[in-house]
């Protein structure tokens, strides 16, 4: 690659970030269209080489992912409201519980009160507000439809998801053909070989760790079920998502968890229960799933990934989130390549 390439393809870099620094607002839907699209065009890929018009074969894997998430949403919708609303008519047990038992032993043992205030007040009004509203899901849709401008803009980008993902799929061999064709001739070969090392790094990353997400999360809910906690659906859903960034949801669902398990048991047997089921949960991820389902493809050390996610977060907002995962990796593969040019160069070897 001659000097000006290269100057023309880091501004080229510099202004596709540029542009999504820009266009943040806009491209969350485009975002997650890409990545339902990706994962599903080796599916189609397989359809196609069975004989299947390629438009049937996006329609059958749009059914199946459809599916797949109506029957989740179906599934843990009642579960999660059941939850929910249990954990909220347990708010005057659990006040009741730090004004006679919490308190006199924090004044025994510290000498002061952190609860001195009004606990049965606090404890009525909470009871009446939570009668009086309706539940949850009436609180929000009523704070949600205030905005109405806000409601549609949140409706027109949900739907457009699958719009974007559909034309995508369909379309995405035809779309890296014609990126491919613009590439120079010259540097083809080398750029085609990155690109291949990038795309076995992200499907790594995407396919593995989604699905190292999904399993932690049925593993800690699974657990945390049998220890008879009452969120334990809704925690081990939000520490499955957490494990998108290693350890954090480690951390998320064990201090959820811990404080469920004092709100609603009030001892420390339990608290040593749900200690053991993250314990468990942490061994799987790593000696099992993670070198099971992803390994060594990836290349990205933990503390990166803490560094890319909120790096991304800070620069670009929840849609920096998004690429803040698969833009590190694709990173570390340029890295790598880079060193390995480094390693083999004239410069290294005369470096005594």
């Amino acid at each position: 690659m001659t000097g000006i390439q290269q100057v023309f393809a880091l501004l080229a870099v510099g202004a596709f970030f540029v542009l999504v620094w820009l266009l943040q607002p806009i491209l969350t839907p485009f975002l997650v269209g890409i990545g339902i699209a990706y994962l599903g065009d080796p599916l189609v890929d397989r359809l196609e080489a069975m004989r299947v018009n390629r438009t049937l074969g996006v329609f059958i894997v749009f059914f199946a992912f459809s599916a797949i998430l109506a029957a989740a949403i179906l599934v843990l919708v009642p579960m999660l409201v059941r939850e929910v609303s249990s954990l909220v008519n347990r708010i005057p047990d659990f006040i009741h519980w730090l004004q006679q038992t919490a308190s006199p032993l924090i004044v025994q043992y510290f000498g002061v009160d952190p609860f001195d205030i009004k606990l049965d007040v606090l404890r009525e009004r909470l009871t009446q507000n939570w009668q009086q509203a309706g539940g949850i899901a009436t609180r929000l849709v009523s704070e949600v439809t205030a905005s109405g401008m806000a409601l549609v803009a949140w409706v027109m980008n949900l739907a457009l998801i699958p719009v974007v993902a559909f034309y995508l799929m369909r379309d995405w061999d035809l779309i890296m053909q014609s990126i491919r064709e613009l590439v120079p001739r010259d540097t083809e070969k080398t750029v085609v070989t990155l690109v291949a090392e990038c795309d076995e790094v992200l499907s790594a990353f995407l396919r593995g760790q989604l699905l190292i997400m999904f399993l932690l999360g049925c593993i800690y809910a699974l657990g945390l079920v049998i220890v008879g906690l009452d969120l334990a659906i809704l925690i081990g859903m939000l520490a499955g998502l957490a494990s998108i960034v290693p350890y954090l949801g480690f951390a998320v669902g064990i201090v959820a968890a811990v404080t469920a398990a004092v709100f609603q048991y009030h001892d420390l047997v339990h608290l040593v229960y749900v200690a053991i089921v993250f314990g468990i949960g942490q061994l799987l991820e790593g000696t099992v799933l993670t070198p099971l389902l992803v390994g060594d493809r990836i290349g990205l050390h933990p503390v990166a990934v803490i560094f890319a996610v909120l790096a991304g977060g800070q620069l670009f907002g929840f849609v920096g989130v998004l690429l803040a995962l698969p833009v590190a990796a694709v990173i570390m593969v340029f890295v790598r390549h880079a060193h390995a040019r480094y390693i083999g160069s004239q410069y290294y070897g005369n470096r005594d």
